[in-house]
Protein backbone atom coordinates (compact mmCIF):
# COMPACT_ATOMS: atom_id res chain seq x y z
CA UNK A 1 0.00 0.00 0.00
CA UNK A 2 1.10 3.59 -1.38
CA UNK A 3 0.27 7.17 0.42
CA UNK A 4 -0.63 9.68 -1.66
CA UNK A 5 -1.31 13.31 -1.16
CA UNK A 6 -4.23 14.54 -3.39
CA UNK A 7 -5.17 18.28 -4.55
CA UNK A 8 -9.00 18.24 -4.62
CA UNK A 9 -11.27 21.30 -6.09
CA UNK A 10 -14.09 22.70 -4.99
CA UNK A 11 -16.93 24.85 -6.18
CA UNK A 12 -18.88 27.22 -4.00
CA UNK A 13 -22.51 27.57 -5.36
CA UNK A 14 -24.93 30.01 -3.21
CA UNK A 15 -28.54 28.96 -4.12
CA UNK A 16 -28.14 27.45 -7.44
CA UNK A 17 -25.52 30.09 -8.56
CA UNK A 18 -22.30 29.67 -9.30
CA UNK A 19 -19.56 31.74 -7.41
CA UNK A 20 -15.76 32.80 -8.26
CA UNK A 21 -15.29 31.06 -4.48
CA UNK A 22 -13.17 27.70 -4.82
CA UNK A 23 -11.98 25.87 -2.17
CA UNK A 24 -8.32 23.50 -2.47
CA UNK A 25 -8.08 21.12 0.26
CA UNK A 26 -5.18 18.36 0.44
CA UNK A 27 -5.93 15.04 1.21
CA UNK A 28 -3.83 11.65 2.21
CA UNK A 29 -5.16 8.46 0.47
CA UNK A 30 -3.65 5.16 0.46
CA UNK A 31 -4.06 2.99 -2.61
CA UNK A 32 -1.66 0.44 -4.51
CA UNK A 33 -1.15 2.36 -7.30
CA UNK A 34 -1.84 5.48 -9.13
CA UNK A 35 -4.62 4.59 -10.44
CA UNK A 36 -6.66 3.54 -7.30
CA UNK A 37 -5.08 6.54 -5.80
CA UNK A 38 -7.10 8.76 -8.12
CA UNK A 39 -10.48 6.37 -7.86
CA UNK A 40 -10.13 6.66 -3.94
CA UNK A 41 -9.27 10.74 -4.17
CA UNK A 42 -12.66 11.12 -5.84
CA UNK A 43 -14.64 9.08 -3.49
CA UNK A 44 -13.07 11.18 -0.56
CA UNK A 45 -13.93 14.44 -2.52
CA UNK A 46 -17.17 13.38 -3.54
CA UNK A 47 -18.17 12.09 0.25
CA UNK A 48 -17.22 15.50 1.55
CA UNK A 49 -19.68 17.67 -0.68
CA UNK A 50 -22.25 19.12 1.39
CA UNK A 51 -25.02 21.54 1.43
CA UNK A 52 -26.13 23.76 4.20
CA UNK A 53 -27.84 27.16 4.74
CA UNK A 54 -25.65 30.09 5.79
CA UNK A 55 -26.36 32.24 8.57
CA UNK A 56 -28.48 34.16 5.88
CA UNK A 57 -30.27 31.24 4.53
CA UNK A 58 -29.39 31.05 1.84
CA UNK A 59 -28.64 27.54 0.43
CA UNK A 60 -24.64 26.69 0.03
CA UNK A 61 -23.36 23.95 -1.99
CA UNK A 62 -19.81 22.28 -2.00
CA UNK A 63 -19.57 20.82 -4.97
CA UNK A 64 -16.36 18.67 -6.51
CA UNK A 65 -14.64 19.93 -9.55
CA UNK A 66 -11.67 17.67 -10.03
CA UNK A 67 -8.87 15.75 -8.50
CA UNK A 68 -6.11 18.88 -9.40
CA UNK A 69 -3.02 17.21 -8.29
CA UNK A 70 -1.95 13.67 -7.31
CA UNK A 71 1.93 13.02 -6.05
CA UNK A 72 3.21 9.67 -4.20
CA UNK A 73 4.14 10.17 -0.87
CA UNK A 74 6.40 8.98 1.85
CA UNK A 75 5.39 8.93 5.13
CA UNK A 76 8.00 9.28 7.44
CA UNK A 77 9.21 11.60 10.14
CA UNK A 78 9.81 15.14 8.48
CA UNK A 79 8.66 14.04 5.46
CA UNK A 80 7.83 16.66 3.11
CA UNK A 81 3.61 17.04 2.37
CA UNK A 82 3.88 20.07 0.60
CA UNK A 83 5.80 23.06 -0.70
CA UNK A 84 5.10 26.16 -2.45
CA UNK A 85 6.81 29.06 -3.71
CA UNK A 86 5.48 32.27 -4.60
CA UNK A 87 6.95 34.80 -6.44
CA UNK A 88 6.07 38.62 -5.95
CA UNK A 89 5.07 41.01 -8.66
CA UNK A 90 8.05 43.84 -8.22
CA UNK A 91 7.11 47.58 -8.49
CA UNK A 92 9.58 49.28 -11.13
CA UNK A 93 8.59 52.34 -10.09
CA UNK A 94 6.16 54.18 -7.60
CA UNK A 95 2.70 55.50 -9.30
CA UNK A 96 2.90 58.99 -7.40
CA UNK A 97 5.65 60.80 -6.03
CA UNK A 98 5.90 63.42 -3.15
Amino acid sequence: MQSFTAQIVYRIECDGQHTDQYEEQWRLVFADDEQNALTEARKAGQNEETTFIDRHGRTIFWRMLAVKDLQPVELVNGGLLFSMVREADMVPAPVWSA
